[in-house]
């Protein structure tokens, strides 16, 4: 099993980013995904941001997210995204994605792709 996350990146306040994540391992169109942010403050811990269903048909956000992020897969990709619209300060984080409910989850978190909101 291996989550690979790409697309972060500095942006400006307000600015936009696509983060991306493709999966292999495992059957990746039976499984609901979450998007998870790792905050440079170490006690923050990590947190999850977004979730959609396996179809795709659901989706849930965090409440500082809400209305600025979505979540979306395509499933002939195995590939989960996470658009990013109007990125403040406190969005600088490492991102990750994982499919939680995978037996040994934790085993396989991925390497991240780290988003910084600067001016």
């Amino acid at each position: 099993v291996q989550f690979v996350e790409s697309g972060g990146g500095l942006v400006q306040p307000g600015g936009s980013l696509r983060l991306s994540c493709t999966a292999s391992g495992f059957a990746f169109s039976n499984y609901a995904m979450r998007w998870y942010r790792q905050p440079p403050e170490k006690e923050r811990g990590r947190e999850w941001v977004a979730y959609i269903t396996d179809t795709g048909g659901i989706t849930n956000y965090e409440d500082s997210v809400k209305g600025r992020f979505t979540i979306s897969r395509d499933n002939a990709k195995n590939t989960v995204y996470l658009q990013m619209n109007n990125l403040q300060p406190e969005d600088t984080a490492m991102y990750y994605c994982l499919s939680p409910w995978l037996t040994n989850a934790n085993d396989y978190w991925g390497q991240g792709t780290q988003v910084t909101v600067s001016s």
